[in-house]
């Protein structure tokens, strides 16, 4: 058994002789956390995106239901990206740009994905759709 002041002692997380503070992290990363100032402001955005689209739905602002989907989603795309920026500290600049990457990548495929699904989904609806009771009776 180790004394608690031995310094070669293990503290139970696999570091052996390291200061209680230290967890054998390089000294020169930094973490990119966000000032309590990003995150009100992406809190006031976050609600304002939230708000302003559910106002639109209660209030009947645009008559058409299609529109209306499409400029909620508008604001969704939106609160994504303010979510990212200010909760995720996501830029250009994290990580060596890898993060940015990473996201490029995800939102094609993500992109790819959907698309073909919608594709093979539109063909299949088109081409295997059950006869009408007219052509039942026409077919030989």
């Amino acid at each position: 058994m180790s004394r608690p002041d031995d310094p070669h002692a293990h503290d139970g997380h696999g570091h052996a002789g390291q200061a209680h503070g230290d967890h054998g992290h390089d000294d020169h990363v930094e973490a990119a956390h966000g000032t309590m100032r990003d995150y009100v402001t992406g809190f006031v955005l976050s609600v304002i995106l939230t708000a302003i689209p559910f106002w639109l739905v209660m209030n009947g602002v645009i008559a058409s239901a299609g529109m209306t989907a499409a400029v909620i989603l508008g604001f969704a795309a939106v609160q994504i990206v303010v979510h990212m920026v200010y909760f995720l500290h996501m830029n250009a600049r994290s990580e060596g740009g890898w993060n940015m990457l990473a996201l490029i990548f995800t939102v094609v495929l993500v992109v790819i994905v959907l698309s073909g699904s919608l594709w093979v989904m539109y063909h299949l609806n088109a081409n295997m759709m059950p006869m009408s009771p007219h052509e039942a009776r026409v077919q030989p």
